[in-house]
């Protein structure tokens, strides 16, 4: 006969857990989230800096290998990489979370197969990869993205904004569809009437020399971005910057380097404003992350696609104020573009998979839970 003693401590750890399971989740001091991608940055320029072999005019095309050295080189590769995203490794690395370095044991990959833009934003926004976005052409986007979602939500309607260089956002979004507001591609960022800066802006986009037929420079970007969350200021931000992956293709390593360092202070600037803004001081995260992985050596650091060895390999950053301080992840367990999405909706308070139960669980060590 078993003990009374015995089963009542029996029942009382089961009730325990019971309990636990139907506890509702812990309260996040997040109400704001901004999701920011810059096009193709690989891993290795994250956590190694600038790539030695391709600070050259061959194969790196660099057009003056001395002012890039003096710019970007220096003899660590933790000195390198503080230099080139000084935000990244100095507010993030310390305050947050960052995945991917596979030197140290981290492992960060895109799960689509593809391995280039569209359907690794579908990955990002969704959760899940689709065999169906086979191409970058692909038309309007057949499924929902969590900020078409969350949009729908009484707490976040209205609130959601998109503002991306790539002129495809708004079928990967599916503008149509979704009703999202965007600000995209070489479209007038500011339509009907305008500040004397919007109007200088909208005059710049409409006169400049288009060095690429589908997106604006970063710099007009973000001049855009900052007008535009100090006027409307969005709960759920997505932000594509594109200059990083055009000048790899390009061939031309200085300028990924320097628009990824530009990109680094725009992101500061960002977070800067933001702290700067009641609604947003201290209940704001950021997710920063790429779009896909390149290949390595002295060619295939240009490329990615379905048959480059390495571009799936990808590194996301995650900064707010329910991120514990893990910074740099060492020896860890793989995590996948697909988590964003339901770390999006996670940091809201919001069961993403409850919608879309093909995607993947969010960033559990990103959202505050034990660290693995």
């Amino acid at each position: 006969m078993i003990p009374r003693r015995t089963v009542r401590i029996a029942f009382a750890a089961g009730f325990a857990a019971v309990a636990a399971l139907a506890a509702p989740p812990p309260a996040r001091k997040t109400e704001n989230v901004v999701v920011i991608v810059t096009d193709g940055l690989r891993w290795q320029e994250v956590f190694r800096g600038a790539e030695t072999a391709l600070v050259s005019e061959k194969p790196g095309g660099v057009e003056d290998v001395a002012a890039t050295k003096a710019a970007f080189w220096r003899p660590t590769a933790g000195e390198r990489r503080e230099t080139l995203l000084p935000f990244l490794w100095t507010v993030v690395a310390k305050e947050g979370q960052l995945y991917g370095n596979a030197d140290a044991g981290s492992s960060a990959q895109v799960t689509n197969g593809y391995k280039f833009s569209y359907p690794g934003y579908n990955e990002i926004v969704t959760g899940a990869g689709d065999p169906r976005i086979d191409r970058n052409e692909y038309g309007p986007n057949p499924n929902v993205s969590v900020f078409e979602w969350l949009n729908d939500t009484p707490e976040l309607h209205g609130r959601v904004l998109i503002v991306g260089g790539w002129d495809v956002f708004p079928r990967i979004f599916n503008r149509e569809r979704s009703r999202l507001p965007m600000k995209t591609g070489w479209d007038t960022p500011f339509p009907g009437q305008a500040t004397p800066p919007q109007a200088l802006l909208n005059t710049l986009y409409r006169s400049v020399t288009h060095e690429f037929s589908d997106m604006p420079w970063d710099a007009f970007l973000q001049q855009t971005l900052l007008d535009t969350v100090a006027s409307e200021k969005p709960r759920l931000l997505f932000v594509g910057y594109g200059e990083t992956d055009e000048w790899a293709h390009n061939g031309r390593y200085d300028l990924v380097l320097e628009s990824a360092h530009h990109v680094d202070g725009f992101v500061r600037e960002l977070w800067t404003m933001l702290q700067a803004m009641p609604q947003y001081r201290d209940t704001t995260t950021l997710l920063i992350t790429t779009d896909h992985g390149r290949g390595d050596g002295p060619e295939n650091w240009k490329h990615h696609d379905w048959n480059v060895d390495g571009a799936e390999n990808m590194w996301i950053a995650v900064l707010g104020p329910d991120t514990p301080a893990l910074g740099e992840r060492k020896n860890a367990a793989r995590v996948t573009q697909s988590q964003i999405a339901a770390t999006v909706a996670a940091l809201f308070g919001k069961d993403w998979r409850r919608f879309n139960p093909a995607a993947a669980p969010p960033l559990a060590d990103a959202i505050g839970a034990a660290p693995r």
